[in-house]
């Protein structure tokens, strides 16, 4: 089946829901414009119950069916990113340095749309909580909305997230079984030596030098540390020390991110950091510290419910056009946090040949919004109607 007749009609009013939201970025937690668009929007639907603040500023709405049954959880994300947009798009952000350079809000566009279909047609039993959470980007959101007792209080049995993808084409989409998200962790390493004049380095310990060393051997816990058939990214990405060209610092500070899609292999490359760090500034005399900070863990599908969730897909854009086995990403997602509270999946969506996330010239592409809204809505009119 193709897209539905009515999603196909919602197209033009989502995509000004989705432009004026795109117009307005706010971060993290401080969504509460975007909030009170949400809980508007919702309100005219006639969705049956709407709750703010749950995870601080996040929205529920709850759209019960013909009759009593279970329930069930749609996610959108709602927060922009810290990024100065390119480009002279009519809607483009009017906040300086902030913009949805992740489609966030093609996602909140396209879940409101889902929810105004739902509640005019009410075709399941049960209900369907849609759910619009903040801080994504860094600031575990959907952790916090659990933490609140999102699941237990609207009596959530499934929960299912969507985000769209560059590169893939719209019409497709793309679903795996366990992994699909890695685990994004940050680590900062500081070597405190001791520092001198340049010229008389052996009067020294070369913070510099010994933290060289320590980036290069960081390299082998991928190469030689983990199962080369389980993936571990290690990225040194900053390094920090000295003022001038003829003084040795007394301190160097460096950091950077492990992505990984094993818990097993996440706590082998958090050992193996704290080992090599302090074996090599050890073998020179230097001192050294490791931070290490764990975000979200792996987003990982559940078996059935990514059945489920490819079988709706199907239904909207046809067997050739959803990839079941997609090759996970190394970037994280902190639906995990929902997906370690309840059974669910995540599914990727295309949006076409467009600039990537996080880029300063991305846009969500509007063409994708009747694919998404007819994605939730022939998942969520399945899940409650078996």
């Amino acid at each position: 089946m193709p897209i539905l007749n009515r999603a196909a009609e919602l197209q033009r009013e989502v995509t000004e829901w989705r432009r004026q939201l795109h117009t307005n970025p706010e971060i993290l937690y401080d969504v509460d414009e975007t909030a009170a668009f949400v809980v508007e929007k919702l309100r005219e639907f006639g969705v049956d119950e709407i709750v703010t603040g749950i995870g601080r500023t996040g929205v529920v709405g709850v759209i019960r069916g013909q009759g009593a049954g279970r329930a069930i959880g749609l996610r959108a994300d709602m927060d922009a990113l810290p990024i100065q947009e390119t480009g002279n798009k009519a809607w483009a952000s009017k906040t300086p340095g902030k913009m949805h350079a992740c489609g966030h809000d093609g996602h909140t566009a396209m879940l409101l749309g889902a929810a105004k279909h739902l509640a005019e047609t009410r075709n399941f039993r049960g209900a369907v909580v849609v759910i619009f959470q903040p801080a994504e980007e860094g600031g575990a959101g959907a952790f916090a909305m659990v933490q609140d007792g999102l699941m237990e209080r609207f009596g959530i049995e499934e929960v299912y997230g969507m985000h769209n993808m560059p590169g893939m084409p719209v019409g497709t989409f793309a679903i795996r079984k366990g992994g699909i998200m890695a685990a994004p962790d940050k680590f900062t390493i500081t070597v405190k030596g001791r520092g001198g004049h340049a010229a008389e380095p052996h009067h020294t310990i070369d913070p510099i030098a010994i933290g060289a060393q320590i980036v290069g051997n960081l390299q082998l816990i991928a190469s030689r540390n983990a199962n080369p058939l389980r993936s571990v990214v290690v990225s040194v990405t900053r390094f920090h020390a000295g003022t001038t060209h003829n003084i040795i610092p007394e301190e160097a500070m460096l950091g950077g991110t492990v992505r990984s899609l094993d818990e097993a292999v996440r706590d082998l490359a958090e050992n193996r950091i704290r080992e090599v760090a302090k074996g090599v500034a050890a073998a020179h005399g230097a001192d050294v510290t490791v931070e290490y900070e764990r975000a979200c863990p792996v987003t990982v599908n559940h078996p059935e419910e990514t059945m489920h969730a490819a079988r709706a897909a199907i239904d909207v854009a046809g067997p050739q056009n959803v990839d079941t086995e997609v090759d996970p990403s190394m970037a994280g997602e902190d639906f995990a946090f929902m997906l370690q509270a309840r059974p669910g999946a995540y599914i990727l969506i295309g949006n076409g040949n467009t600039a990537g996330l996080h880029h300063p010239a991305y846009d969500f592409n509007d063409e994708v919004i009747a694919y998404g809204v007819s994605y939730w809505v022939r998942l969520a009119e399945q899940r409650l109607t078996e």
